[in-house]
């Protein structure tokens, strides 16, 4: 195994993945927030930057073929088992989740029980939009949760009333709820509409897969 400069990218990436829920075991919101997200663009901004070095280095491995699949999903299924947890267990989150967990464990599956042959299931361009698309989503409803425990903690303590007044317009905003709120809003709708775009794309890449393993499904007669 050679252990290249894009290698240990993805090697880095792959340990982010995890460092991300720990965040929130170690440190207070809305640090474990600001530092969930960092870790996270960070994170997925090495899943160009390892293939970029790769092709343009000539340094394309079977290991980093092996890895960065694995790294990848390995980073979207534990950020949305976070961000699933601090929604609330909202239906509006978890049903495309679930569709986007539940595709990564279909395919995955798929490629283990082609074995030699699961070349045939090789990466298409709309299964990389799925990814980048998830990507994005995760991290604007990442942000979200950054806007709404700012919002939070500048109204914790205030009359209900009076932030209502403001928030109406009819008190001054001296510690900017209604920008928090806006953005808090702002974040949350884009990241959702995000979210439900990856799952259909998911859906059918995922349906594509199938189709492509299918001949070799069938019963030998």
């Amino acid at each position: 195994m050679r252990l290249t400069v894009p290698n240990l990218l993805t090697i880095l990436r792959l340990l982010a993945a995890p460092a991300v829920a720990v965040m929130f075991l170690y440190f207070n919101r809305p640090w474990a927030d600001w530092f969930a997200l960092t870790l996270f663009v960070v994170a997925a901004l090495t899943d160009w930057l390892d293939g970029y070095l790769a092709r343009a280095w000539q340094q394309e491995t079977k290991l980093g073929a092996m890895l960065d699949p694995i790294a990848d999903k390995a980073m979207v299924v534990i950020a949305l088992m976070v961000i699933v947890g601090y929604s609330s267990m909202s239906p509006w989150v978890v049903l495309p989740a679930t569709f986007i967990l539940f595709r990564e464990v279909f395919v995955s599956g798929l490629r283990e029980f082609l074995g030699d042959t699961a070349g045939t299931l090789k990466v298409t361009a709309l299964a990389k939009w799925k990814t980048t698309t998830q990507m994005v989503a995760i991290a604007v409803l990442f942000g979200q949760g950054v806007f709404e425990h700012y919002l939070g903690m500048s109204a914790m303590g205030m009359d209900p009333v009076l932030v209502d007044r403001i928030m109406m317009g009819q008190e001054p905003d001296l510690l900017g709820l209604q920008w928090k709120h806006a953005g808090m809003v702002w974040a949350g709708n884009i990241g959702l509409l995000l979210l439900w775009l990856a799952a259909a794309l998911t859906m059918i890449t995922g349906w594509d897969y199938f189709s492509k393993a299918r001949p070799y499904l069938q019963e030998d007669r």
